[in-house]
């Protein structure tokens, strides 16, 4: 009998040198060449690395976009990813192999993960709907200003306040996904035949994959509020144009939310001669509508994520349930 701990876990090297190639796709530090499955993996496997591979090719080469619609584009190919997922595990290969395995680590760990990916996906649903309900709300606001006195400060400061809420929440959750990042394939694969083993390692990178774009998601929710102090107006104004300056020097675009910060700061600003009290309420209600619009594609794709992971979820419970 062949002693365990003379096998080598090639599963486990082969998939660590993936979570570094995973990384290098969605993080700057990294320089590492994604790794190809066996060349006889079975068509549904071949599929879904296809598309893992897609994933690192479209986040490198695209700079244009805005970090909202790059986050939009990414929840859609989370929903393409985990629906060929799904045909992965409804092969009968697939099950008998998982359902044989059923009661090793590596397998609590991939039905751990979906519970967790689930839960995270219902929980950041429930922020965005929050923040489209604060954002809807200053909107309406500022309309009603349009036709009298100019004071919105108290509307301004519970869209704030939401900021803040959110920013502590997202804090939270991405805590948690760099815990799972680091956990995710720790446990040994040892003796598995071909196709399970480049199955395994498809699903732990597809976990890579989802948990750095609710990273991205995540970071985008609490990007840095810029909150103006009214007794200092003279010095939010010269700060505004600043903070607008670093990020044209150093080569970055603006995020919805923080073009948002900018435009309700020069609205608060009363600088006389300077833009008139109508061009300021134009430009936050044209920012707002914009940030409207990459919410709602947000909450869209997060919706459509989380009915695919609820499948992908009662799928593998039932192979293990048999």
């Amino acid at each position: 009998m062949v002693d365990q701990k003379t096998i080598k876990p090639t599963s486990n090297l082969n998939f660590s040198l993936m979570k570094r190639a995973t990384m290098a796709a969605f993080l700057p530090n990294y320089h590492v060449r994604s790794v190809s499955l066996p060349t006889r993996s079975h068509p549904s496997t071949v599929k879904v690395e296809k598309q893992l591979n897609k994933f690192k090719a479209c986040e490198g080469e695209d700079s244009s976009s805005s970090q909202a619609e790059k986050i939009c584009r990414g929840l859609t190919g989370l929903v393409e990813l985990y629906s060929s997922i799904e045909d992965l595990l409804n092969l009968p290969l697939t099950q008998q192999a998982l359902a044989h395995h059923q009661k090793e680590k590596w397998v609590n760990e991939l039905v751990d993960g979906s519970v967790r990916y689930l839960d995270l996906c219902s929980e950041t649903r429930d922020t965005v709907l929050l923040m489209k309900e604060s954002v809807s709300e200053l909107q309406s606001a500022i309309r009603r200003s349009k036709g009298g006195e100019f004071k919105i400060e108290g509307d301004v400061a519970g869209y704030n306040s939401c900021r803040k809420k959110t920013k502590k929440e997202s804090a939270k959750s991405i805590s948690s996904l760099r815990q799972m990042e680091n956990r995710l394939g720790a446990s040994l694969i040892l003796d598995l035949d071909q196709h399970l083993s480049a199955a395994v390692r498809v699903l732990r990178e597809a976990s890579l994959i989802i948990n750095s774009i609710f990273q991205q998601l995540l970071l985008f929710l609490s990007s840095p509020l810029m909150k103006p102090k009214p007794t200092n107006w003279p010095l939010v104004s010269k700060l505004v144009k600043k903070e607008v300056v670093m990020f044209e020097d150093q080569g970055k675009k603006m995020n919805e939310l923080e073009r948002v910060d900018v435009a309700l700061s020069n609205l608060l600003v009363q600088n006389p001669g300077k833009d008139s009290e109508a061009e300021k309420i134009q430009s936050a209600q044209n920012r707002l509508e914009d940030l409207e619009k990459s919410i709602e594609g947000i909450e869209n794709g997060l919706g459509c994520l989380f009915r695919r992971l609820i499948q992908t979820r009662v799928s593998l419970l039932n192979i293990l349930s048999h």
